[in-house]
């Protein structure tokens, strides 16, 4: 008889279920994987920082008595008319197409309610969008799908999109089942065919050509419009520099957490850096050209709470942007629909497959019943709500380390729990003087 002890049997890390299902799925289809959304792995994050609040050596703002500001201004370098928002919490480009007409609505009744601006994504400006929000930001892509110079007048800000952080150097999709007659219509693409996005500008391949580029948009809005460069989180020390030496008001700094409509799974996880590391080299990029708070930074990709607000404008930002989290607080994954995420071969909290077009809360949709779902009064008083919590919270922080206004914390605020959070952020490791690379204990 074996008496020779067993042991239990052991998953292979490298090759672990979800690993070996998607070869399956490989096998089987021939296709790579597309999805919505940012990158799902577990990255350094701000969750891995942690605020010094005011004792003894720190003297903290009473919340109900001390004012503590939250205004920012964004465009003051070059434009006649920069962009004033009340907080500093800005909501990310997101195409009508990529979402419904409703959820565009309801993003920009939101916004305007809480003071602050949308964003309009590929595809063009949609009156849902233009007419209910007090600040809108004009995307124009590599695509010019929908590019209007008429729609750029009307806009608040121009933002010239680069990159994006979950496909630094990739394009966009939008599948032809979301390609209805009026998305076609504003696109100028067949009715129900694929469209893919260009990864590049197709009449400018770098920041001098770039430069001549800012200048064309800013006389066609006689220089009054703000211009925006959005980068993905790939080399955010050179990119921001090139930006600003290209004439951009604003630099829009997107991390690998930032979502998107539908791109490749493989490129969502392993393309760009993690939102936390891109932002100390965009700031020092900044400084050394001593352009610091003259030309405004901007950061997306992950935020989700008041304290990842206050993070990033402590290492440098002036501003944050957000997407996956507006749709949130929208409705989107709502667990009232589970049982038709269910069908669809998911679950509350992971539905991705935004490019299907079936998405139960109506938000990711051209499916005119989908989309009726989506209440856009409701929805947008949902969203100031949730824009009103992640001020309230920023400000608590802030006043928490003695600053009369939210722009006024600093690294100096901060400690990381980790080396590896230390060191992208630039704080000293909790319980220590070490900045990791940058001096001893």
């Amino acid at each position: 008889m074996d008496k020779t002890p067993h042991t239990e049997p052991r998953q292979s890390w490298t090759f672990s279920n979800e690993i070996n299902s998607e070869i399956r799925r490989a096998a089987a289809t021939g296709i790579y994987d597309i999805r919505g959304g940012g990158a799902k792995r577990r990255v350094p994050h701000f969750d891995d920082l942690l605020f010094l609040g005011a004792s003894m050596s720190r003297y903290p703002l009473e919340g109900y008595r001390e004012k503590c500001g939250t205004e920012v201004v964004l465009g003051t370098r070059f434009a006649k008319k920069p962009i004033e928002l009340k907080i500093p919490v800005t909501i990310a480009g997101m195409s009508f197409g990529a979402l419904s007409g409703n959820a565009k609505e309801a993003l920009g009744r939101g916004a305007t309610m809480a003071g602050t601006s949308t964003t309009t994504g590929d595809g063009g400006m949609t009156e849902e969008e233009r007419g209910h929000s007090e600040k809108l930001v004009y995307q124009y892509l590599p695509s010019r799908y929908g590019m209007n110079p008429d729609d750029l007048r009307r806009a608040d800000a121009i933002e010239v999109v680069v990159g994006q952080g979950a496909k630094p150097g990739g394009g966009g999709m939008l599948l032809g089942q979301k390609i209805t007659e009026r998305v076609a219509g504003m696109r100028d693409l067949p009715v129900g065919i694929d469209q893919r996005s260009a990864c590049r500008h197709p009449d400018w391949t770098g920041p001098d050509d770039l430069e001549i580029k800012i200048l064309e948009l800013r006389e066609i809005t006689n220089w009054e419009k703000p211009i925006y460069i959005k980068v993905g989180g790939a080399r955010p020390y050179y990119d921001t520099a090139l930006a600003v030496k290209a004439g951009a008001d604003v630099v829009v700094l997107d991390g690998m957490q930032g979502g998107t409509a539908a791109t490749q799974d493989v490129f969502i996880e392993h393309v760009g850096q993690p939102t936390l590391a891109c932002i100390r080299p965009a700031v020092k990029a900044l400084q050394d050209l001593g352009m610091h708070r003259k030309v405004q930074l901007v950061v997306s990709g992950g935020i989700r709470t008041g304290a990842d607000v206050a993070k990033a404008l402590a290492l440098g930002a002036d501003a944050v942007s957000i997407g996956t989290a507006a749709l949130i607080a929208l409705g989107d994954n709502d667990p009232k629909w589970e049982a038709e995420y269910q069908k669809l071969g998911t679950t509350t909290g992971a539905y991705d497959d935004w490019h299907e077009g079936r998405d139960p809360a109506g938000i990711t949709t051209q499916d005119p019943e989908l989309a009726a779902r989506l209440d856009p009064i409701e929805a947008g008083r949902r969203l100031r709500n949730y824009l009103s919590v992640l001020t309230l919270e920023c400000q608590t922080i802030a006043r928490a380390c003695g600053k009369s206004h939210v722009h006024n914390l600093e690294p100096e605020d901060l400690c990381a729990l980790t080396i590896e959070a230390a060191a992208m952020a630039g704080v000293p490791l909790a319980g220590t003087s070490w900045i990791p690379g940058q001096s001893g204990f």
